[in-house]
């Protein structure tokens, strides 16, 4: 497997990769997401030129994405995502955000997921963010989509020393079904000092 960062013209390129990528990742439990390619491009393309935005992918020998993770500032973004953090005393200018992190359930438990921290914190402190951190969708024990096999990630994001905010919660829309409505979707943020 390859771990590499891509902008400019790589990011450009790998587009409708990522987009299918991502649609594929979170269309399972517990995101639910019903998304469309333009959707997810121009996502993608608006991540891309955030400040000190990263997006690392992970690629097969082939040159296949198989997963990616997003980061970018805080500042310059929509302020019914930062005003909680900010609300709870956080500076956002010295807060590093992670946006999706998603790999495709074949190449799960090969350290990918810590590869991406890894790059992503790395670039937080280079960068010299004091912190980072990164919202996660919930849903409850009972969902009657939620599959018998389901682990959270929470003992993963707690190893790598990250503790769930109880002061901090925001709120995205997205559909759960084909041409569905945005619906709303509580989030939890996480977060973590260097």
């Amino acid at each position: 497997m390859i771990v590499r960062t891509l902008t400019g013209i790589d990011l450009e390129r790998a587009l409708p990769a990522l987009a299918h990528l991502r649609i594929q990742v979170l269309r399972a439990f517990p995101y639910l997401y019903a998304g469309t390619t333009t959707r997810e491009q121009a996502y993608m393309r608006s991540f891309g030129a955030a400040l000190d935005a990263l997006i690392v992918v992970a690629e097969t020998d082939h040159g296949n994405i198989v997963g990616c993770a997003t980061g970018s500032a805080l500042t310059r973004r929509d302020a019914a995502f930062a005003s909680p953090l900010e609300n709870a005393g956080y500076s956002l200018a010295s807060t590093f955000y992670f946006g999706e992190s998603v790999l495709l359930p074949a190449y799960r438990g090969r350290g990918l997921g810590n590869a991406f921290f890894d790059a992503r914190e790395a670039h937080a402190v280079v960068n010299g963010y004091k912190r980072a951190c990164f919202c996660a969708v919930e849903r409850p024990a009972d969902h009657p989509a939620r599959p018998a096999n389901y682990r959270p990630l929470d003992a993963f994001w707690t190893k790598r020393g990250y503790r769930k905010l109880p002061d901090a919660t925001c709120q995205f829309d997205w559909p759960e079904t084909e041409h569905g409505p945005d619906l709303p979707h509580p989030m939890n943020y996480w977060l973590r000092t260097f």
